[in-house]
């Protein structure tokens, strides 16, 4: 064995290996002192949104109340302002329509109105299909993920109860004379005729919504939209049997008081709730409620006093609704001085519509849904765009009477023509009103077979 050529070959072995792993020690080096620089360089990946515990837990309080606002807050106002013998009739309808629109949201109304449909120009004026029944959200889907962050149930929950609430005030306009059955079909057809795509056009991605028109908590959505559908509901029905000459004053103001201050509390979560957070901007809207309800509750009735002398409950209560009505298109952009404009000025208007527009043209509003909920909307839209303040909320920089009077007309036009179709559809159908005798008796024992003893 040569043991010279073995060594010769053991040591270029060695030397080779010494020279490999000195390489292979400076680009482990290099590459540790790299990694840092290219993290630093990288851009930092987006925080995945999660569940904000606060603003669900207020969200979830105010579902609650506004579902309380209609059964039983509107039930009983409406309820205690008609006759003895439509009492029961009257609660019916309130807690009927809950139970009608809970299920006609769940399957179609919260997809038409909130969802984005696949045509682009469609989508300006209806939603889409893909939330029918609610399909694709599960537990952990968010709404406005990185904003909001509640869960998508329980905005659809929230949403449903303004669905809930805004045909049921519809039935004060026409209330004691139109049949159950005919009420249920035209509630079922309005919601998703009318209010659906109203709401998509405003709130759910729809060309009002991106014209800049302004709605806080549903002035235009819910208020206009019910009023102007309450005065059609009137003009086509006609007048009640003995409207004029028989006495129709209500029978019960004590349910009316009680109902009215179930409204007031409830619409905390209407308006306060709207914000989708528990954050500044809620809590002014809170203040503004408050503020502008009492004022308007004082405006009516020192203007009913001034005119007919007494100060009455009904009006009180009456001028309450009107300034909750009309704070809710402004609850978020204007300051606490601009409610109690609001307040005032809706006080006093809806008093003048209430009571003596009513009266000049002859029509049966029953309960002063067109005179209180549309006239109270209107005033409130358009004070909208002349009181918000960018301090409160930086949309309100560009408002103008303009943008607020364009979604007023298309919200009348829409909802009165809608409404009249679907009107004399339903009498096609069913017929609208009951006989003269089972007016005249009573639509408790007429279409319920009860009465209150």
């Amino acid at each position: 064995m040569n043991i010279s050529s073995t060594f010769k070959t053991t040591g270029r072995a060695a030397l080779l290996g010494s020279l490999a792993l000195a390489a292979l020690g400076s680009v482990a080096a290099f590459a540790q002192e790299a990694a840092p620089a290219a993290a630093a360089a990288a851009p930092a990946a987006a925080p995945t949104p999660v569940l904000d515990t606060g603003n669900t837990a207020w969200m979830l309080t105010s579902t609650a109340l506004v579902l309380m606002m209609t059964i039983p807050g509107l039930a009983l106002f409406y309820g205690g302002m008609v006759r003895k013998k439509n009492v029961l009739a009257t609660i019916m309808q309130s807690f009927a329509i809950t139970c009608l629109v809970t299920v006609l949201w769940f399957m179609f109304g919260y997809s038409l109105a909130f969802t984005t449909n696949e045509s682009a120009s469609i989508n300006n004026y209806i939603g889409g299909f893909s939330r029918f029944f609610h399909h694709g959200i599960t537990v952990s889907t968010l709404w406005l993920p990185g904003v909001a962050n509640i869960p998508e149930f329980v905005f659809s929950m929230f949403q449903m109860t303004f669905a809930i609430i805004t045909p049921a005030l519809i039935a004060g306009a026409f209330a004691e004379r139109m049949k159950f059955s005919a009420l249920l079909i035209f509630m079922a057809l309005w919601l998703l005729v009318v209010y659906a795509p109203i709401a998509h056009w405003v709130w759910g991605g729809g060309f009002l919504g991106a014209a800049g028109v302004l709605d806080f908590a549903g002035g235009t959505v819910v208020h206009i939209n019910a009023g102007v559908a309450g005065l059609v509901c009137a003009l086509v029905l006609g007048k009640r049997e003995g409207y004029g000459t028989t006495n129709m004053a209500p029978h019960n103001l004590v349910y009316s008081v009680i109902g009215a201050s179930l409204l007031w509390v409830g619409w905390f979560g209407f308006n306060a709730g709207s914000e989708l957070a528990a954050d500044g901007l809620a809590g002014a809207a809170m203040l503004n409620t408050q503020v502008a309800t009492a004022a308007a509750a004082l405006a009516w009735m020192f203007a009913e006093w001034i005119v007919a002398k007494k100060p009455s409950v009904l009006g009180i209560i009456s001028g309450a609704v009107a300034g909750l009505v009309a704070v809710t298109p402004a609850s978020g952009f204007v300051n606490p001085t601009g409610a109690f404009i609001v307040g005032i000025a809706a006080g006093v208007i809806c008093y003048i519509s209430a009571v003596k527009v009513k009266h000049m043209f002859g029509y049966d509003d029953s309960l002063d849904a067109f005179g209180v909920h549309g006239v109270g909307g209107v005033v409130g839209a358009l004070l909208t765009g002349v009181l918000a303040d960018p301090a409160i909320n930086a949309l309100g920089k560009d408002a103008s009477i303009g943008k607020q009077l364009y979604g007023i007309v298309f919200t009348i036009l829409w909802t009165a023509i809608a409404t009249f179709v679907i009107l004399y559809i339903v009498k096609a159908l069913v017929g609208l009103r009951p006989t003269t005798q089972e007016e005249v008796e009573g639509l408790d024992i007429s279409q319920h077979g009860e009465v209150v003893p």
